[in-house]
């Protein structure tokens, strides 16, 4: 079986979550017999690991003199244009904060293609989301045109048009992963645009695959989509050697507390600083860090001033890679207080990591984990409580350590990819009937 897949990001060039879960369960798949994966991404920087998976940078086919035709996400286009006006970006959340007008796409469009015939991509979540994803499906039906595939599988919003015009090209059917929707990211003040183009993947696919049943529910609610078509698929995580980040020493000998994410509205990182706070009041050997990057994140820090706390809170910026982890070494506690969570791989990677973990009810992650601490996002008492507790008993963290790793040890990519390969046989079996 060989799949045509697409996602608008892979290591080491994420921002976040989605891209170390396409690439966790891109690994997963193609360790099973008979299975292969060819992975689209927007831009290919050249430096990705492609040990278990052929990857294509849409930036690098050839469109040019091309006359492609198929019903995209406004109207059919013979012809094709593309601006290149690039605005630095960081992540899907703060692009809809910069730029509210959409530009009509006329009924032809002329593209401009560098010298070597291609589209030039960003690869980024620029002032020009909407031309580039765009682009990202005219690319999608030139390689639909070329290659052979048995089913297609698109990863978020931002692919599905790709999916769905690499559908209309190949007439292979179509899998949608949604890894959060318009209402987890946005607090309720959903974006028509986005909203359009989650609700035409949903509708043109003939399976959805979602991260928990808290995104599902809210797929079939929100979107009016079909129960019988939706799936869930829970994320998993990376097995970590956690020895090799036994060296790391904090230079300081008081407790750490960590929260790992974007500093966004549905990570709820203000509630992170008021149980700070709290903590505060009540223990001086203990510091609190706030890793990652996002639109609140000045707010974050006056917040922090104003409470007099801004030498116990520390910001480090975003974190990838190897640097996550050694954050995680150093630290005695994880906070996820999320406002809405589809999944949350983070407290996954905390545990694997020896850390105690506490997390928000309104996470996804919550469904499946038994040894983590769950308080709603906004009971900042609680989080208060379960921090002090965890701090100040050893034994208590220390159950928290072994029961925890035994349990995360268990939820392995490898199983997310047979539950997904099922989706694929089943879908794949339906559509020759």
């Amino acid at each position: 079986m060989r799949v045509l897949m697409f996602g608008w990001e892979f290591p080491p060039h994420i921002s976040g979550g989605l891209g170390t879960a396409s690439y966790g369960l891109t690994k997963g798949i193609v360790s099973l017999k008979d299975t292969e994966v060819i992975f689209v991404v927007p831009k290919a920087w050249g430096d990705e690991d492609q040990s278990a998976v052929r990857l294509i940078g849409a930036n690098n086919i050839p469109v040019a003199y091309r006359r492609v035709y198929y019903h995209g996400l406004k109207r059919e286009i013979t012809t094709y244009e593309v601006q290149s006006e690039i605005i630095p970006y960081t992540d899907p959340e703060e692009f809809w904060k910069l730029t509210k007008k959409r530009e009509e796409l006329q009924k032809s469009i002329l593209v401009h293609t560098n010298q070597e015939g291609k589209i030039d991509f960003t690869g980024r979540y620029n002032g020009n989301l909407l031309d580039e994803i765009y682009k990202y499906s005219i690319v999608a039906a030139v390689l639909a045109s070329e290659l052979e595939f048995d089913i297609i599988h698109a990863h978020d919003w931002l692919a599905y048009p790709a999916g769905i015009s690499a559908m209309e090209v190949s007439g292979k059917p179509l899998v949608i992963h949604v890894h959060a929707t318009e209402f987890d990211r946005s607090g309720g003040n959903v974006n028509p645009d986005v909203y359009n183009i989650e609700k035409r993947g949903m509708d043109a696919a003939a399976k959805i695959i979602t991260v928990s049943n808290r995104t599902r529910d809210i797929v079939i609610s929100k979107y009016n989509i079909n129960p019988e078509k939706v799936e869930t698929v829970y994320n998993a995580v990376e097995p970590v050697d956690v020895a090799e980040h036994l060296h790391v020493r904090k230079g300081f000998d008081e407790k750490v507390v960590t929260f790992l994410g974007r500093i966004t509205l549905q990570k709820g990182p203000e509630y992170f600083i008021e149980v700070a706070n709290k903590v505060l009041k009540k223990m001086k050997n203990v510091r609190f860090v706030m890793a990652g990057s996002g639109d609140l994140m000045e707010r974050m820090i006056r917040r922090a001033a104003s409470l007099k706390i801004t030498d116990r809170l520390h910001f480090t910026g975003f974190l990838r890679g190897k640097d996550v982890f050694t954050m995680l070494a150093m630290s005695d506690v994880y906070i996820m207080p999320s406002v809405s969570e589809p999944f949350g791989i983070s407290p996954l990677e905390a545990m694997m990591s020896n850390v105690p973990v506490i997390i928000s009810k309104q996470s996804g992650v919550a469904e499946i984990l038994k040894h983590a601490v769950k308080v709603d996002f906004w009971d900042i008492d609680a989080m208060a409580d379960a921090i002090y507790g965890i701090l100040t008993y050893p034994a208590l963290s220390g159950e928290f350590i072994k029961n925890g790793r035994d349990e995360v040890i268990r939820i392995r990519w490898e199983n997310s990819a047979r539950h997904v390969r099922q989706i694929y046989e089943e879908v794949i079996s339906k559509h020759k009937q």
